[in-house]
Formats: structure tokens, C-alpha cells, sequence
């Protein structure tokens, strides 16, 4: 008897139509800059009230999905998702759950990024990061080390991947990172094994690869790692 009915659709009349409109959209091939429909002719096609309609169009509106025109009307555009994304992260409104998961995708990112950056790193990048490192201070390691310094030479290095997506989600990252690095969430562990430092990140771009680089971040952010519960298991340097 069960297996017979089906799910209830618990969503309102707006969220079916906002879906309904960009299945439209899609179906009848609207480009991004391509005029859509007028209210009343989607009032007609989808068989609901014009109030109806012009809701679900604010909707779209509001995510940046479609955008008014001098004397084109409404036109298909492309959503500014870091945007969206930006004004939702505030690391004192998040569960701990969420600010956690934000914490370790970070992580995975740092790691994950060494093919881009053997890619596109040139001499001029090493010139950068190395400037960056010399101004460090001596004794920076994994447990003292300027924030200023760690926020500046990772950040380069999102610049260095030219992937502007990942640049700009690093952005929004970094206050939320922060924000669990310094407030308790996660236990302080104590670092153990090899550290791997920003000046010997400089010298695997330099003369190692991308997976001395993958492996050489791993170790560098191992504390973080460890806080996660997750311990290194990778050597540095194949």
C-alpha cells in the first residue's frame, strides 16, 4: 500500500513555477542575453495567474538569473554565483557543523590545487612568492607564524591557478577559516612529523612537481589536518 502512493509535493505553487520557467528556459533553448517571454504569455504557456508568474520571476531576479533591459524587456543572464555565496557566509550565523565542513574544504582546496598552479606558474610568480617568504619571520613554523604573512603567501598562490572562481571562492573562505581557526570550535592538537614551510613550497615550484606540491602543502597544513581528526599518512617528496 505504501510502495503505491506517492511523495507528497510540499512545495508552493511560486516554487513549482520558478522551477517550471527555467525548465522552459532551457527547453526552448534561451541563451544568456536573449529576451524571455513576457508575463503574460508565461501566464498562458504554464497555466497560472500573472501574480503568480511575476513572483516567481523576482525570484529568479534576486539570484541574478534574468535582468531587465531598456527596451528588450527581460533578458536571460549569468548568475554571479559568488555573490550569492558571499552574502550567506557569516561565519557567527553558521551552525558549527557547517563552519567545520567550510573548514575542511578549505584544506582540500589548498591540496588540491597544485596542477593549476604548475600550469601557469611563471618567474615572475617565484619572484613574488620568494619576496613574500623573505619578509617572514624567522621563526615561523607551524604553531608561530604571522597571520598577515600565511593570509598573503596563500593567497598569491590562488592568484597564481588564474582560475578567478577559485580566487574568489578562496576570498569568501578565508574570513569563515579564520573565524573556526581562532574560536575553539576545533581542538588545539599538537603538530607532529616533518613541516613542510612556505620557502620549501617556493623551492617545489621551483624545481620539484606537482605532486611534491600536493604532498608538500599536505605536511604544511598538517596541524589543521590534525585538528580534524586526520592524521598524514603521505610522505613528502616521492
Amino acid at each position: 500500500m505504501k510502495e503505491s502512493l506517492k511523495e507528497i509535493d510540499n512545495k508552493s505553487l511560486v516554487d513549482r513555477v520558478e522551477k517550471q520557467l527555467i525548465d522552459l528556459f532551457v527547453s526552448k533553448k534561451v541563451k544568456m542575453g536573449d529576451s524571455i517571454p513576457k508575463e503574460i504569455e508565461l501566464a498562458e504557456i504554464l497555466g497560472v495567474s500573472r501574480t503568480v508568474i511575476r513572483e516567481a520571476l523576482l525570484r529568479l531576479r534576486m539570484i541574478g538569473l534574468i535582468d531587465s533591459k531598456k527596451k528588450r524587456g527581460a533578458v536571460l543572464t549569468n548568475p554571479d554565483v559568488m555573490s550569492l555565496l558571499r552574502k550567506g557566509l557569516y561565519p557567527t550565523v553558521l551552525s558549527d557543523e557547517t563552519l567545520k565542513d567550510i573548514f575542511e574544504m578549505r584544506l582540500v582546496l589548498e591540496v588540491g590545487m597544485a596542477d593549476l598552479l604548475f600550469k601557469h606558474i611563471t618567474k615572475g610568480d617565484i619572484d613574488k612568492l620568494e619576496e613574500i617568504v623573505s619578509n617572514e619571520p624567522e621563526l615561523t613554523d607551524r604553531t608561530i607564524f604571522s597571520v598577515e604573512h600565511e593570509v598573503k603567501f596563500h593567497s598569491t598562490l590562488y592568484e597564481i591557478s588564474q582560475n578567478k572562481t577559485l580566487k574568489e571562492f578562496q576570498q569568501i573562505l578565508l574570513p569563515v577559516f579564520e573565524y573556526v581557526h581562532s574560536s575553539g570550535l576545533l581542538e588545539s592538537t599538537p603538530a607532529s612529523g616533518e613541516f613542510t614551510s612556505h620557502m620549501d613550497l617556493v623551492e617545489i615550484l621551483k624545481h620539484g612537481s606537482a605532486e611534491q606540491f600536493r604532498n608538500g602543502m599536505r605536511s604544511h597544513l598538517d596541524s589543521h589536518y590534525l585538528r580534524i581528526g586526520i592524521s598524514q599518512e603521505t610522505p613528502v617528496g616521492n
